[in-house]
Order: structure tokens, then C-alpha cells, then sequence
């Protein structure tokens, strides 16, 4: 079976199947990555449109330095970034998503609540916590998607859980009123502030 190397190459040469070929065998986690990154459908469609025509023009310059798949995450995770670029400096208001895809109220709601919040991280946050928690690429790789050093990523990341665990903190133990309850007996004297013997 001939490698992405090997496509990759022979897209560069000229080879009118090859690149598809490469697409193909990538697409799901390329689509992955976008969506995850930019949270809108269309926006990711977008982006990975953006970024695979950049891949089938930049082919030629590709020197190997790191895995082809390696290479084209890194080409769509920069697409993505420079929509999220280009959005701030031009913020609009987004349509209401229609998802055909049905699903769990519960579950609907939760995946709402995690994608709302992704989106209000930084997004070279949200890339490097996509990369890393959500895709399972290792911390080494993901710094090399994205360009940046490993110590970069692994801060990236915990800022990142940091602000989600806040965003999402209502999500933990929820109970109706909204309190979660003390996991400390309040029978006891100490529990609630008396003294023994008092």
C-alpha cells in the first residue's frame, strides 16, 4: 500500500488521483479538527476547503520534516485560527444551527453547553485542548501541528481546562436549585462548627 509520503509526492509530480486519495483516507479527522475548532458547520466546511486547497498547492514544498497527517492538520488548524482571527476583527451574529442529527435532550443540551464554552476560549487554547483532549493527539505532536513548543502546549491546555472547568462547572453534580450538596455530614458537631461537648 503506498504511504501519504508516497501520495503526497506523487501529487507533486503530477499525479491526478493522488491527493485525492490522501483526502480521503484523512478527511474524517481533518473534518474533526475544524469542526471542534470553530464549532459552526459551515465555518469549519469552510475552513477545511481553505486548507485542503492550500495543501494541493503547497504539496511541492513539503520537506518531510514531520508525518504528511501531521502537516495537514497543521495546514487546517491554522485555516481555523485564521477564521477565528478574521471573526473577532469582524464579529457577526450567528444564524440558529439546524442539526438533523437527533440525540438525547440531555446529552444535546450538554454538548451545547461544552461547544458554547470551547468557544469562549482563546482560540489558540481551544486548538491546543481540540488537538490534545478531544482528537487524543500526544502533547509532542500537537506542539508540532501547531508550531509551538510542547512546555507551550501542556500551558495552553491547562489554562484552557482551567476556564472550562469554571465555564462548566454547573454541569458537575448538578441538583435541583442549583446547590450541590456537601459531601460532609452536618450531624456531626464538628461539621457544623460546634464544639464537642459544647
Amino acid at each position: 500500500m503506498r504511504d501519504d509520503a508516497w501520495l503526497l509526492r506523487a501529487h507533486a509530480s503530477g499525479d491526478p488521483n493522488a491527493f485525492s486519495e490522501l483526502v480521503r483516507r484523512h478527511r474524517d479527522r481533518l473534518w474533526a479538527v475544524a469542526l471542534r475548532t470553530l464549532g459552526d458547520r459551515e465555518e469549519a466546511a469552510d475552513a477545511l476547503q481553505d486548507a485542503l486547497l492550500s495543501a494541493f498547492r503547497a504539496a511541492s514544498g513539503f520537506r518531510g520534516d514531520s508525518a504528511v497527517t501531521t502537516w495537514l492538520h497543521r495546514i487546517v488548524v491554522n485555516a481555523c485560527l485564521d477564521r477565528v482571527r478574521r471573526r473577532q476583527a469582524r464579529p457577526t451574529v450567528p444564524l440558529p444551527e439546524t442539526d438533523v442529527t437527533p440525540a438525547p435532550a440531555t446529552d444535546r443540551d450538554t454538548a451545547m453547553d461544552v461547544q458554547q464554552a470551547l468557544r469562549q476560549l482563546p482560540a489558540e487554547q481551544r486548538a491546543a485542548l481540540v488537538l490534545v483532549d478531544v482528537q487524543g493527539y500526544a502533547v509532542a505532536e500537537a506542539a508540532v501541528i501547531l508550531g509551538v513548543a510542547e512546555g507551550t502546549i501542556k500551558s495552553r491546555c491547562a489554562r484552557g481546562r482551567a476556564r472550562l472547568a469554571l465555564l462548566l462547572g454547573h454541569l458537575r453534580n448538578p441538583v435541583d436549585g442549583g446547590r450541590v450538596p456537601s459531601p460532609v455530614n452536618t450531624d456531626l458537631p464538628f461539621a457544623s462548627g460546634k464544639e464537642s461537648g459544647a
